[in-house]
């Protein structure tokens, strides 16, 4: 195990399905105490990638913060005996991607648009603080929709146009389970493309009216995650928050700073839960929002 991996945690929230989570530790950083998009973006918020197992055969669904969470994945795989693995991307920021490097000779599944916009942006990813270079692209691309198997597992690709306009969820339709990338995210979602905002709403609106028992997002509760994932509640509580953002917003309203009363209904229902860096990313959301609506 690398100084990068330390603090991995492998969960199995359902058989065969395993949730490489990091972060979320108290005082901790793994690259820098200066500001940088691994410890401040995705280690402090907390990040899990999942692997979806049958047989001999491995749905890897992203390759987490670093070239090392990579390979301590490829390796929990391999030791549990796995010969045949795939990878699916669920967009194109940089901690979902980070450890395609140790997947280089494997097949990489991806929207057309995750490929790119990692071309479009591989410049500022390869020289970014961490860099990840090389940037390792998808060998696969589609359109909307695809479906695959794993094992026995029926498995589908969809795109959701929330968070990025490139998000691609993994659902597994027999067990009604939802692997959502950051399309959902508990406490709130990260406003990434503002100016989208109303898109992610009615497309928040779409997923709903899915049949979903189970949700496993990228970045969540690492105890939720373990225990099972999140109800459908979760969808509702990221569309609320950016209802509440953008209607605040448009009305001329000042957004109430503090994310503990601005989600206060969604926390006390258990739909979602606290977690006090969250903050940061509320006021960054206002932000953000604010300057869209400028625009």
């Amino acid at each position: 195990m690398s100084e990068m991996t330390k603090t991995l945690r492998i969960l199995e929230p359902y058989p065969g399905i395993y949730a490489y989570y990091d972060g979320r530790v108290s005082r901790k950083r793994l690259h820098a105490e200066g500001p940088n998009w691994l410890d401040d973006g995705a280690y402090s918020l907390g990040v899990a990638s999942y692997a979806i197992v049958d047989g001999q055969e491995a749905l890897v669904y992203d390759t987490h913060i670093s070239p090392d969470h990579g390979q301590a994945i490829r390796g929990h795989l391999n030791g549990i005996g796995v010969t045949g693995i795939r990878v699916v991307l669920s967009h194109w920021h940089k901690d979902h991607i980070a450890g395609n490097a140790a997947f280089a000779d494997c097949e990489i599944i991806a929207l057309k648009l995750t490929a790119e916009r990692l071309a479009e942006n591989r410049r500022k990813i390869e020289t970014a603080d961490p860099p990840i270079e090389p940037v390792v692209m998808p060998t696969t691309t589609f359109g909307e929709k695809l479906e695959l198997v794993v094992g026995r597992r029926k498995i589908e690709l969809h795109h959701f146009a929330i968070h990025s306009a490139d998000g691609n969820v993994v659902w597994l339709p027999e067990e009604k389970l939802l692997l959502a990338g950051d399309t959902l995210e508990d406490t709130v979602t990260y406003v990434s493309e503002a100016a989208e905002i109303g898109t992610h709403i009615s497309e928040l609106a779409r997923m709903r009216t899915w049949p979903v028992a189970g949700i496993l997002p990228a970045h969540g509760d690492p105890d939720r995650i373990g225990s099972g994932g999140y109800g459908p509640q979760l969808i509702d509580a990221n569309r609320a928050y950016l209802r509440r953002l953008a209607g605040s917003i448009a009305a001329g309203e000042k957004a109430d700073p503090l994310l503990k009363s601005f989600v206060a209904e969604e926390l006390a229902s258990g739909a979602i839960l606290y977690f006090a860096p969250y903050e940061t990313v509320h006021a960054s959301n206002i932000a953000a929002a604010r300057a869209a609506l400028d625009h």
